[in-house]
């Protein structure tokens, strides 16, 4: 991870420069440990703890162990394997149920995909299932369409899920245009809704994607979230990185690479604190668009530094739409409103280029949660 686990209210300082794509020498050093716990907003998350890990090698299996526990922490280690060559159209998946492993009501739980394990079924963390993990799983390609995101995190009428952290996950389904469905042939990839809080995504490969992150279920979703993405890969991507209603976010060291509509869009009042992160082939990196309020964002220490690294022409590949009356981009590359409230957790940012240079080589499962080592 990018720092400690701290209580620190200090937004930490960061080194990152201005770096260009293309570099000759990477500033990426390899890669360094594993995390033990997570940073940012879900730094408290600690899952099934020490628990001894039941196996489970489908779904069923999985469920079945959740439904069986009750409390004192559960660890999921899940061996199963899924041939996504299998399905030869992914617009065929729409058509099919939804397949989803429901924690819901629970606590102190980690669902860990072991080294070569895939899985082709969702995960709904519900209700008040708070204290939970989900590292190393490879997931794609998800039947039931706009019926099932990849991952959900949401409140429902017996409260709503707290501390959960998402890690080293690799979520992919496919940038088809399906009959019928349209860009909804798969829903989202992580969702936040109805005052879930206190999230950690981090270190996930993100890609081939549609919409990837929605964060507040509609505009009157109001409930308060705080969630950080940090270390993300999001590549081949078309919009939601993420969609923010209301609450507040901390985006730093993430790479986004070939986005087709929009990026990190704050709306209904959001804060977003954007930080050392890497934009490259991007369309409206940051923007307010498609609801009634704009949202705010603070620029730090991005690839982007000024509105000739986004204006015409620029070295990055960014791009802008218009968007509907009242759409606000950050075509000046400023910040639009100081970050309002004190994170509540140390970190250090790596510079942007080293996370341009080497995430790649952590992001996403299989990589033995490794996380980026800079020079």
């Amino acid at each position: 991870m990018a720092g400690g686990a701290g209580g620190s209210s200090v937004a930490g300082s960061s080194s990152a420069g201005s770096g260009a794509g293309g570099a000759t020498a990477s500033t990426a050093d390899g890669t360094g440990a594993p995390a033990t716990g997570p940073g940012g907003y879900g730094k408290a998350t600690t899952g099934g703890g020490n628990a001894t890990p039941l196996v489970a090698s489908s779904l069923s299996a999985l469920q079945a162990a959740v439904d069986a526990y009750s409390s004192g922490g559960l660890v999921l280690k899940y061996t199963g394997k899924f041939d996504f060559s299998s399905i030869k159209d992914p617009c065929t998946q729409h058509t099919l149920p939804a397949q989803t492993l429901e924690i819901k009501n629970k606590n102190d739980i980690t669902v860990m995909g072991d080294q070569g394990s895939s899985a082709n079924f969702g995960i709904h963390v519900a209700g008040s299932a708070s204290n939970v993990i989900v590292r190393n799983m490879t997931i794609g390609l998800t039947p039931g369409g706009d019926a099932s995101d990849i991952i959900s995190i949401e409140g429902m009428s017996s409260g709503a899920p707290k501390n959960v952290w998402i890690d080293h996950n690799e979520m992919f389904t496919s940038l088809a245009t399906c009959a019928g469905a349209g860009d909804t042939a798969f829903d989202g990839m992580v969702d936040v809704k109805k005052g879930a809080d206190m999230i950690t995504v981090s270190y996930n490969y993100m890609h081939d994607h549609h919409k990837v992150s929605l964060n507040g279920y509609s505009d009157s979703d109001d409930l308060a979230r705080h969630i950080t993405f940090e270390h993300n890969l999001f590549e081949n991507i078309g919009s939601r990185a993420p969609l923010q209603r209301h609450g507040y976010s901390h985006l730093f060291n993430n790479y986004f690479l070939n986005v087709s509509t929009s990026c990190i869009n704050v709306r209904m009042g959001g804060y977003a604190l954007v930080e050392a992160n890497f934009f490259e082939k991007v369309v409206n990196p940051v923007t307010a668009r498609d609801s009634d309020e704009v949202g705010f964002w603070e620029l730090r220490s991005n690839n982007l530094a000024s509105a000739a690294d986004v204006g015409t022409g620029n070295r990055f590949g960014i791009s802008w739409t218009a968007g509907d009356a009242g759409t606000v981009n950050a075509t000046a590359w400023t910040t639009t409103a100081a970050y309002p409230v004190a994170l509540g957790y140390s970190y250090s940012a790596q510079p942007n280029q080293c996370v341009h240079d080497g995430l790649r080589a952590a992001a996403g499962a299989g990589k033995a949660l490794a996380t980026l080592k800079c020079k």
